[in-house]
């Protein structure tokens, strides 16, 4: 009997030791948890990236490679590819850094990192492509939840499939010991479809400068929302030391409602929106930033290090998932006007406790403990202001023990981090030659440098944005706006392809593009002549003409997808080449402004079919051209338009056969431009369905539009945003006008950029700049109608393609298509991926229930073969009674049901451990009581 006892404990020990082998992942998870707190300073999670627990859900571990920073403001990238293939959402941060050695931290998602390597130095770049933010974080902040039913959308095929991590190191002075950085991030996902998307809206000064020892220095941010509706429920602030508060507004009807306003010098965080602040179409973002220049000696300027500032207000919204825009910036004052409105609040600094300032500056390290102490009490007494809503804890944040201590409190900390995404942007792009170039320059290479920063930003920055949203319309056809809205519902906005490597083709100045009847590009550039100040005389005859025409083909014939060049024309025929279009029988027509004339070339002709104008002679009469800049033939009538030009303010209209028919236009009067006035028309783009000529009024910084047969003005299309120069025009049959701007002029805010507007209502419908490089000076512009579009540049001697965003959406809002929407969309979702994962043979399912049937089957197969034994040793006198009944023992086991074995519960994930208990789940197995022992009677 001892025998038989002794046996049984051995099986029953093996039987709790393999369910201690084997627990649920929670457990597992919560084991790594522990481990992960009680090791900061290691790179735990390397080894275990991936972590799974329930059926829908993982969490990704992401930190640096142990890494060690050679200098102060180091910013160091790594990346880490999304572990599935499939659409996921980041519900939840937990970050894993301390400020002694991290000033901030950011998360990118893209497609392409910069780079393959283990980690690199970000001024190398983050990603290749264009990439959103997901998380910031800074000063010690505390974990990041989003609301319920809210997630950043990842994989899939819209969804970035790369996480880039960024950190900077601002000073170094912690790493005296030579110790190794492990910071990072653990994020927890799910593939529970979200009905609410998150995004970020940056509001970001690019050009304010502080005079030295001036007391009151505002800057001051405004931007147009021309998108979907989005709710807004936490904010951020950012300067640097120099800041005071900042604030930020809707502007709605002319009234202010505050969104956030917080003082920069806390620490930097997160907060929640107090009341539910929703934007809709034609809202206007504001936001200010006060600054004080005393105690300084010098102008700042706005920089990534720490004697620049930085003005910045983080926005973090969510939207419908079928509109929704991950990434959205405003980096200008399109209305400086209305900033005499402001609530007066926006003007009071916060008083800010001396110690706190000392800790957050790291002036006084005795202090530090103190402080981070009262930080803490804050955050317990601020609790009641959290982004509290409901179910508002993720379920990471419970796994990883976080308890109502830590919510998203008033002094939070992705804040930081993420007004360390532009100081980032700002730095990487920027820092090497911010504070030092300025002070060197005159007043017009201040203005160049200003430009190049903002294009630098725009570099990195443009590979998280979406285009901008900023603009105000200074004419607004209410009536038109229904009809508009209902024609193009949904999101539309244009963004850069940068898989289109027309980058790399070695061009000259790009002057003039089009398509051809075969959706193919056509270019026009000027090889290796160059407008320059040489070029002409004051009476503007061409003055290196003993150079010869132009030896290069410079008419290319381009595959729209690849760039490949299919056939080039145009060898020494051509000085400066200019304008371009296409007609309907596939014929080139294009312009010399040397020449002074205007030329039809057959697609296989060496030889010109027509030629208007004189050549070398600039003229006003019928027969002469001064400049001439763009050509149209409309398809219809066979009639020729000609744009003439620099030092002709006129537009001429020849018939099919090159007779001229009439003019219209005249030279700019003093004071304000008026109907059929020019100054340079630079551009020609027809309307043939509505006998309409639109012409881009360059100097003007308008488009004007007539009517084809009589040269009757129809409408003026103006607005600030345009700045005071507008360069090119181009119409897509359906209704849209794309149009691209000039570099501002000095003290101007406007920034170069591609319009999308509606034509029949004249509003600017989105924005659009470069992701790769920044425009210089953008030349033409054509659109296909398919909303493809490329823009030339003449400077920069690159063709840029862009692509309408509207093409993935359809496809995405296709398979949403007769989706549920409503409150039950994921208890739904949740029930069909339970059944299908059940289903499946998914391998850590299969694993763990195969590795816990195997030692129940042992244990019967023993006792069978024990109770045969006994049956063969004892006879039938042998009762069963005081033995083992498999009934009773899984019956004294907590949970057991009769049923069969309890079904695993992901509900039950959900509740918070006694971390006193001893215990690491309730799943946990445990060594039932021994039976007694059988009697001897």
């Amino acid at each position: 009997m001892a025998g038989f006892v002794n046996k049984l404990l051995i099986l029953l020990l093996l039987f709790q030791n393999i369910c201690l082998g084997f627990r649920s992942p929670l457990s597992v998870f919560k084991r790594y948890k522990d481990t992960s707190r009680s090791l900061s300073s290691e790179c735990l999670g390397s080894d275990q990236p991936v972590i799974s627990f329930g059926l829908s859900d993982f969490a990704l571990d992401i930190r640096m490679p142990a890494v060690t920073p050679k200098q102060s403001d180091t910013y160091l990238c790594m990346s880490v590819p999304l572990p599935v293939d499939d659409e996921a959402y980041v519900v939840d941060f937990k970050p894993h850094a301390s400020m002694d050695t991290v000033h901030h931290m950011l998360l990118f998602g893209c497609n392409e990192p910069s780079s393959a390597e283990n980690y690199w130095d970000c001024d190398e770049g983050t990603c290749k492509d264009k990439s959103n933010i997901l998380y910031a974080w800074a000063r010690n902040a505390p974990p990041t939840r989003l609301p319920k039913g809210v997630g950043f959308r990842v994989g899939g095929e819209t969804g970035s499939r790369y996480f880039v991590l960024q950190v900077h190191y601002g000073d170094i002075s912690a790493f005296r010991d030579k110790h190794k950085d492990c910071s990072g991030v653990t994020l927890h996902l799910t593939h529970q479809k979200q009905p609410l998307i998150a995004g970020m809206y940056l509001m970001m000064s690019v050009n304010t400068v502080i005079p030295p020892g001036k007391k009151v220095v505002d800057a001051d941010i405004a931007c147009h929302y021309k998108r979907s509706p989005m709710h807004l429920f936490a904010y951020r602030v950012h300067t640097h030391r120099l800041g005071k508060v900042v604030s930020g507004y809707r502007v709605r009807n002319g009234q202010w409602t505050l969104i956030g306003r917080q003082s920069p010098q806390l620490p930097q965080a997160f907060y929640p929106v107090k009341y539910p602040v929703d934007i809709s179409y034609d809202d206007i973002l504001a936001a200010r930033c006060v600054f004080s220049g005393e105690g300084r000696t010098t102008e700042t300027h706005i920089g990534g290090t720490a004697n620049d500032e930085m003005c910045n207000f983080y926005i973090m919204y969510y939207m419908e998932a079928k509109h929704a825009v991950s990434y959205m910036t405003c980096t200008q004052n399109a209305n400086p006007e209305m900033f005499r409105n402001i609530p007066q609040e926006a003007n009071i600094p916060i008083p800010v406790k001396s110690d706190v300032l000392k800790m957050m500056h790291g002036h006084n390290e005795e202090t530090k403990d103190s402080d981070a102490s009262y930080l803490l009490q804050q955050a317990k007494k601020e609790e009641a202001e959290v982004l509290d809503q409901g179910d508002f804890y993720s379920l990471l944040s419970k796994l990883l023990g976080e308890r109502e201590d830590v919510h998203v409190h008033k002094h939070n900390p992705t804040e930081r981090a993420e007004s360390d995404l532009v100081a980032e942007i700002a730095n990487v792009v920027q820092k090497k030659d911010l504070a030092r170039e300025i002070a060197n320059h005159d007043e017009r290479d201040n203005t160049i440098l200003v430009r190049d920063r903002i294009q630098k930003v725009h570099r990195l920055e443009s590979t998280l944005r979406a285009p901008e949203n900023r603009h105000f319309s200074s004419q607004q056809s209410k009536h038109d706006e229904g009809s508009w809205e209902k024609e193009h519902k949904g999101d539309f906005h244009v963004e850069e392809a940068v898989e289109w490597p027309g980058l790399d083709l070695k061009l000259g100045q790009v002057s003039g593009l089009a398509l051809d009847l075969e959706n193919n590009l056509v270019v026009f550039h000027r090889g290796d002549h160059v407008w320059d100040e040489n070029s002409f005389d004051s009476k503007f005859v061409y003055q290196q003409r003993g150079l010869g025409p132009i030896e290069q083909n410079t008419i290319l014939v381009l595959n729209p997808s690849n760039a490949k060049l299919l056939h080039s024309t145009g060898k020494s025929l051509f000085y400066l080449p200019h304008g371009l279009s296409v007609d309907k029988n596939g014929n080139y027509w294009v312009t010399d402004v040397a020449l002074h004339q205007v030329f039809k070339l057959g697609a296989n002709d060496k030889e010109p079919l027509l030629i208007l104008g004189v050549a070398l002679q600039p003229g006003s009469d019928k027969t002469h051209f001064c400049q001439p800049t763009d050509v149209a033939v409309d398809p219809i009538t066979g009639s020729i338009y000609v744009s003439d030009g620099y030092c002709n303010s006129r537009i001429i209209q020849f018939s099919p056969n090159g007779l001229y028919v009439m003019q219209w236009g005249e030279e700019t009067s003093l004071g304000r431009s008026r109907p059929g006035q020019f100054r340079i028309p630079h551009s020609l783009a027809l309307i043939p369905d509505l006998s309409q000529l639109c012409v881009a009024d360059r100097e003007n910084g308008r488009i004007q539009c007539f009517r084809l047969e009589t040269g009757e003005f129809t409408r003026e299309i103006k607005h600030k945003a345009f700045g005071t120069e507008l360069f090119a025009v181009s119409y897509v049959p359906g209704g849209l006008l794309f149009a691209v701007n000039g570099m501002p002029y000095p003290g101007e805010a406007e920034s170069v950029q591609g319009f999308v507007m509606n034509f029949s209502t004249g509003e600017i419908i989105d924005t659009f700049i470069p992701l790769r490089k920044g425009f210089e000076m953008p030349h033409d512009i054509v659109a296909s109608e398919d909303r493809t579009v490329f823009v030339g540049d003449v400077h920069a001697k690159v063709v840029w393609k862009f692509a309408s965003a509207e093409k993935s959406e359809t496809i995405v809002e296709a398979k949403l298509k007769n989706k549920p929407e409503s409150t039950d969309l994921l208890k739904n979702m949740n029930k069909q991926h339970l059944v299908q994962q059940a289903s499946s043979t998914g391998v850590s399912f299969v694993l763990i229930t195969t590795l816990l049937i195997i030692p129940v089957v042992v244990l019967l197969a023993i006792l069978v073969f024990i109770r045969w034994r006994k049956t063969i040793v004892y006879g039938n006198n042998w009762k069963g009674g005081g033995g083992i009944n498999l009934g009773n023992f899984f019956a004294s086991h907590k949970g057991y049901s009769r049923k069969g074995f309890d079904r695993l519960s992901t509900e039950g994930s959900d509740q918070e451990k006694d971390e006193d208990d001893g215990t690491d789940s309730e799943e946990e197995c445990s060594a039932s009581p021994l039976p007694p022992a059988p009697s001897s009677s």
